[in-house]
């Protein structure tokens, strides 16, 4: 049985091989130490029978709730090639989901490559919608476009969080 558990620093000597995913962002140390200090909730690791990392979700809460942006981030989600197609992200995500709920959250956003159209797909399974385009988000040669993809939670009884901008916007355009 998986169990979905805190991450922990010990964690951080683990999870290189699930790390190694081309599609996976990877930061340094202090990003993810920083990350563990200020929203450790938000910082969850699939573990297997065995102790081996599956997979983890890394996340934040951030933005201004005066104006409806107070929201949940995941900054990463990735599970190891030999665990996929077996819930885990899914799961994780809902985790994600449900302490953004509790923390009053008006949606909870992500983003992801243009190219990358099994994680779209399995986001918009997931109730997620496309909210805007971001040119050029991630670096490479050439650089990549990102969505920036959003579902609304229960604060957001009208849904605005989730409205589709026209027009795609710049990296520093992003607040």
């Amino acid at each position: 049985m998986t169990t979905l558990r805190p991450f922990t620093c010990d964690d951080l000597f683990r999870f290189n091989r699930v790390n190694l995913d081309p599609l996976t962002e990877t930061y340094g140390l202090p990003f993810y130490m920083q990350y563990l200090a200020r929203w450790p909730e938000y910082f969850q690791v699939a573990e297997s029978p065995s102790g081996e990392i599956m997979g983890y979700i890394m996340g934040k809460a951030e933005g201004r709730v005066a104006q409806e942006e107070w929201h949940g981030h995941v900054t990463a989600l990735t599970v190891a090639p030999e665990y996929r197609r077996l819930g885990l992200a899914a799961q994780m995500m809902s985790s994600l989901e449900q302490i953004s709920e509790n923390k009053n959250c008006y949606f909870v956003d992500l983003f992801v490559r243009v190219s990358n159209m099994v994680a779209v797909d399995m986001y918009k399974k997931l109730g997620y919608s496309i909210y805007r385009t971001v040119l050029e988000y991630y670096s490479g040669d050439p650089d990549e476009d990102a969505y920036d993809m959003r579902k609304a939670l229960s604060a957001d009884v009208k849904k605005k969080s989730i409205i589709p901008l026209p027009h795609p916007v710049r990296p520093e355009d992003i607040e």
